[in-house]
């Protein structure tokens, strides 16, 4: 057992009744004294051993309490100062000495008088107490951090503190809990349960501090951005009211706009009613900015602003010559187009689709049409879109969502009837994010475009003024039900003398322009202008062309300002293996003499049109086939078509009946890089395997085109306009064809079949008689 103090136990003590404070042992801090018999008891303790006895009254309203009133454990406290103030009241500071339970309440004299018995807690050390005291003591250290009424100088009292019944009265003197719950405590029976008690306070506090902190937060943040909204508002309004554009300034603003706009009504009625929403907005809020964005769309869009339309049929037809030179039928199906437009007075019909190999002219063709027509033009390309939304756009739910690429190129153009080109149509894409092509059937058809539904918008836009041109380099890959809503206008490659014109009256003044050279510091000659487009070129249009007559300017642009040449500079066909090194293509010629089982075929490729010799070898082996130089599928086919059509009518052919037995047959196709596919080598193939059998040579002057059948009857191929003129590049002089492809050569240009002798067949007897010579008369 714990000591007990000298003279204490069983003695008298003055004693003081607290209303709303309790003391504990080794616990100092001051308290006043008011009632007349608190001071004489003060004033009898101060005389004597100067101990008190202070005890919490149940009822801080009763003035003159008795023994019911009181508490019965209090605490035995030590005087370490005493002063009288001049109302009679005194300020005393008391320091706590030990617990003691009140066992007779009497007065005596001037005050209360107490008989009182000690109740010290039994000091051991055990592991229980121990556990439950370092539970305590994190507690209150927590405890301590979450309430701000307790500094965090009181962490300090309990630091190498060893008596664990000090370090539970230090922590219960120094909570923030109501005088009656600090009773408890100290009438704790033993140290174990003030240490149970305290823990359950200090878990309850703890939670109720949480939990005031975590509301004191939101209550501090709502305050915080209420502040900054007040803040931000005021500001906004001063500095409006500076620059003159007060709220409502803004909303009659938009109200002219949306007036001058000349929507639709429906359109309108949208337009008014997303104002409407934003005088309900805070000025600043995410809403009102997407709203801003949305009405900035709807009064800038072209409802009701055209251009007037020069529907002068001569006039278009001498801007697109002065634009292009060539292209005869695409220009004559154009102005065919406009002048239907006249007529009718509104556009009907399908939509203008040119396909044409690159550098033919297709987007210059249909800016030139803008031109003619006095509209405005736009363009789209659509390479590579595989998302839907690209045309029709995003929704409004979408942060950053914008229109799709139709209603952001009409607000380009500034009017609804401009001339509206979708340039590589061919080269749409489809993935999981929809099928764009399929948006544009809604753009094209003209039962359908009057109502254009843009997923931003949700508001319908009238597209039927617009005068949309297509531009494709194949209409392979464009889809059907795409296609089926087009008129296709094909644009072939120029011939030699059209890329010469094209040069000289196109290419090269604009090339000297762009390298700030004199028209008249450079000349070209047309023998060079001849070389550049044979041996630097291998294309259908004059792409390449125009990037190797810039090279010269550049170089020569160079030489003058280094002072190695004077202008003017003339540039002869010798000269230009100077300028752009070796040249690039190897020229197509044809055998230099007949030869046995080579054919001269023709090709269609995306740069226009080619030439393929064809080679057969027979030699001993199985009796197999053999394609060599990378063939496709159906050329692969073609072959052996054509190796069967021979082998069954051999005899009729003048090939001997033993000629195939023991012999390996091989046919190539030289270029072996280069991949190759299609039917129409079949004839071709053919012929150059009679040859090889019959040993009679091939005229090299031949170049053929067809597809054969097992029957030997040739059908008809496409691609001839870019077959033809590669046959004529080539120096062929004749040219066997189907005898069903005979209306398209009558419709070609006489520029094109000049010098040219075509021989229309049927079947291969008639290819073969215009082909092959007679035995002996070829190597």
């Amino acid at each position: 057992m714990q000591k007990r103090r000298q003279g204490v136990r069983g003695t008298g003590l003055p004693m003081i009744p607290l209303r709303d404070q309790v003391f504990f042992p080794n616990m100092v801090a001051p308290i006043l004294v008011a009632r007349d018999k608190s001071v004489g008891a003060l004033d009898e303790a101060v005389e004597g051993e100067g101990l008190l006895f202070l005890v919490l009254q149940r009822d801080p309203q009763v003035e003159e309490p008795t023994k019911r009133d009181l508490h019965s454990v209090g605490v035995v406290a030590r005087v370490v100062q005493a002063m009288r103030l001049p109302n009679g009241i005194a300020k005393v500071l008391l320091e706590g000495v030990a617990r003691a339970r009140m066992v007779r309440f009497y007065r005596s004299g001037p005050g209360y008088r107490a008989l009182i018995q000690l109740v010290p807690f039994e000091s051991h050390d055990s592991p229980e107490v121990r556990a439950r005291l370092r539970r305590v003591t994190m507690y209150f250290e927590e405890y301590v951090r979450l309430n701000r009424q307790v500094p965090d100088e009181v962490l300090m009292g309990i630091q190498g503190e060893e008596d664990p019944a000090k370090v539970a009265d230090f922590i219960s003197a120094h909570l923030t809990v109501p005088p009656q719950v600090k009773q408890e405590l100290l009438s704790a029976p033993s140290l174990e349960a003030l240490l149970d008690k305290l823990l359950a306070i200090l878990v309850q506090e703890q939670e109720i501090l949480k939990l005031e902190e975590k509301i004191e937060d939101k209550v501090r943040s709502r305050m915080q951005e209420d502040q900054r909204q007040f803040y931000l508002q005021q500001r906004m309004r001063v500095l409006q009211e500076e620059l003159g554009e007060a709220p409502e300034e803004e909303f009659s603003k938009w109200e002219e706009k949306i007036e001058a706009a000349g929507m639709p009504e429906q359109v309108e009625q949208k337009a008014r009613s997303e104002l409407a929403r934003l005088r309900q907005m805070q000025p600043f809020s995410p809403e009102a900015t997407v709203v801003r964005n949305y009405l900035d769309w709807l009064v800038s869009l072209p409802w009701s602003k055209r251009t007037e339309d020069r529907l002068d049929v001569e006039l278009v037809q001498r801007i697109l010559d002065e634009d292009h030179y060539g292209l005869e039928k695409p220009k004559e199906r154009i102005v065919e187009h406009l002048a239907v437009v006249k007529l009718a007075g509104r556009i009907k019909g399908p939509v203008l689709c040119l396909v044409g190999p690159p550098g033919t002219g297709k987007t210059s063709l249909a800016r030139s049409v803008a031109r003619a027509l006095g509209r405005n033009f736009v363009r789209v390309s659509l390479g590579g879109v595989r998302d839907e939304a690209e045309i029709r756009g995003h929704r409004r739910t979408y942060v950053g969502a914008l229109p799709g690429r139709i209603i952001q190129s009409m607000r380009k153009a500034g009017s609804k009837n401009p001339v509206f080109l979708l340039d590589e149509v061919d080269k749409i894409g489809v993935d999981f994010r929809g099928d764009p092509a399929a948006a544009l059937l809604e753009v094209l058809d003209p039962e359908q475009n009057h109502s254009f539904s843009d997923h931003y918008l949700e508001v319908d836009f009238d597209l039927s003024e617009v005068l949309f041109i297509t531009t494709a380099n194949t209409t392979h890959t464009i889809p059907p039900s795409l296609l089926d809503r087009m008129e296709v206008i094909e644009l072939h490659g120029y011939l030699e003398h059209e890329k010469l014109h094209i040069a000289k009256g196109f290419l090269i003044p604009k090339q000297l322009k762009e390298n700030g050279m004199d028209p008249s510091s450079l000349r070209i000659t047309d023998g060079a202008l001849v070389k550049l487009i044979r041996r630097y070129t291998d294309e259908a249009g004059v792409r390449q062309l125009q990037r190797e007559i810039a090279s010269v300017c550049r170089k020569v642009a160079r030489k003058i300002v280094e002072g190695k040449e004077q202008a003017p500079v003339t540039v002869t066909a010798r000269d230009l293996e100077g300028l752009l090194g070796l040249p690039k293509v190897q020229e197509r010629k044809l055998p230099d003499r007949d030869l046995v089982g080579v054919a001269t075929g023709l090709a269609w490729t995306q740069n226009g049109g080619d030439i393929l010799h064809i080679e057969v070898t027979l030699f001993p082996g199985k009796g197999e086939l053999i394609l060599t130089g990378r063939l496709g599928e159906v050329m692969k086919e073609s072959a052996q078509a054509a190796w069967s059509y021979v082998r069954s009518a051999a005899g009729r052919l003048g090939a001997d009946e033993g000629a195939f037995r023991g012999k390996d047959v091989h046919i190539h196709i030289p270029e072996g890089a280069i991949p190759k596919d299609g039917p129409s080598a079949g004839v071709t193939m053919a012929t150059a395997l009679v040859s090889a059998l019959t040993g009679r040579p091939v005229r090299r002057d031949v170049a053929m085109t067809g597809e054969v059948t097992l029957r030997g009857y040739v059908l008809p191929v496409g691609g001839l306009d870019e077959k033809i003129l590669a046959a004529k590049r080539a120096g062929v002089s004749k040219v066997v064809l189907p005898k069903r492809n005979e209306p398209q050569v009558k419709e070609m240009s006489p520029e094109l079949k000049k010098n040219i002798e075509f021989v229309f067949v049927e079947h291969m007897d008639e290819v073969l008689e215009a082909a092959l010579l007679d035995e002996g008369k070829g190597t």
